[in-house]
């Protein structure tokens, strides 16, 4: 008899294939020299992991060689920068959040690379939410977002969360809830999840915004505490925890990390790469490491994860403008 967690996996295959639709299949090592997975955060956190998992399933059907290669730096900057400027052959992809690509644009006052210029997209590989976790610091009668909030106004000294980067995704998050919430919040920015999580996990800061693939594990184990997760509605991998909206604030932030090849990569290469990724995310043994994470696989070809980019390009806009934040270079 099938398990739940086989019906999970053969579902969301499903669901996968019935959004996607045909794809072509990946012609064997369409790429013959080794290929870069260039992640802009150190080993261990979220990004890597999937990376990882991801880079697995592309041995084979793109190279025959696919190793992940981390340059953390510039709040993960110095990755793009560097993929920007990497032959165009298909051999050096991005692996990034969606952070530096759509909201980066708005947050730093220049950067190096055009988001909707320099690069070309490919798909998205996994969709998730972000958590807003506390750890030890925050006492074990806190157990909800309000509660966090009053502990907050009670201690405005220690009022404070930590993010994986300056001018990301999870320090705007932080950033909309103390606004609505009125509470004055020191964000604490950190070159990656695992080093914003372990200070966390040690008590040196109260609270954290994180990709749920990042504090889910950490959650798991009894080390911080989930106060709610940013999506449109509960994760499946986490009933239990509430949405800021059902806590009470019009938090809602659901996020992708996506692969993008240097501008001018051969259309032949971006099909095959693209191929690849398709049929990754429809693989039993993917979907179940993904679903560890909190994460689904996803997928778009390359003209429509390209619009996808480009609206929330404009969607961050007015947000970071309202927030009043530029990132310091």
């Amino acid at each position: 008899m099938p398990t739940r967690r086989h019906l999970l996996i053969a579902a969301t295959a499903g669901l996968l294939g019935a959004a996607t639709g045909p794809v072509p299949r990946a012609s064997a090592q369409a790429i013959k020299k080794p290929v870069r997975v260039i992640v802009g955060f150190p080993p261990g956190g979220g990004t890597d992991i999937v990376a990882r998992i991801l880079a697995e399933r592309l041995r084979g059907p793109y190279a025959a060689t696919v190793l992940v290669e981390n340059k953390p730096g510039a709040a993960a900057r110095l990755a793009v920068e560097y993929v920007k400027n990497a032959e165009p052959d298909g051999s050096v992809m991005l692996f990034t959040p969606d952070f530096p690509i759509t909201v980066y644009p708005h947050s730093f006052r220049s950067l190096n690379y055009d988001s909707l210029k320099d690069f070309t997209p490919v798909s998205p590989a996994s969709r998730s939410m972000l958590t807003y976790n506390v750890g030890p610091a925050v006492p074990p009668s806190v157990k909800t977002l309000a509660d966090f909030l009053q502990w907050c106004k009670a201690n405005p000294d220690k009022a404070a969360y930590a993010t994986t980067a300056a001018g990301g995704t999870p320090h705007f998050v932080g950033m909309m809830l103390a606004s609505e919430a009125n509470i004055p919040m020191t964000p604490v920015h950190y070159r990656g999840g695992a080093p914003a999580l372990q200070d966390l996990i040690g008590g040196h800061v109260p609270a954290s915004v994180n990709p749920i693939s990042e504090a889910m594990p950490a959650a798991q184990a009894g080390s911080i505490r989930i106060l709610a997760v940013t999506g449109s509605r509960r994760s499946p991998f986490l009933p239990d925890v509430p949405t800021m909206t059902e806590s009470g604030y019009k938090v809602v932030v659901e996020s992708w990390i996506g692969v993008f090849l240097p501008a001018k990569v051969p259309a032949d290469v971006v099909n095959a790469l693209s191929a690849a990724i398709a049929e990754a995310g429809k693989s039993p043994q993917m979907i179940e490491s993904l679903a560890k994470l909190g994460n689904t696989p996803a997928f778009q070809p390359p003209a429509e994860f390209a619009a996808t980019v480009a609206a929330d390009v404009a969607r961050w806009a007015p947000v970071v403008k309202a927030s009043g934040f530029v990132a310091e270079d």
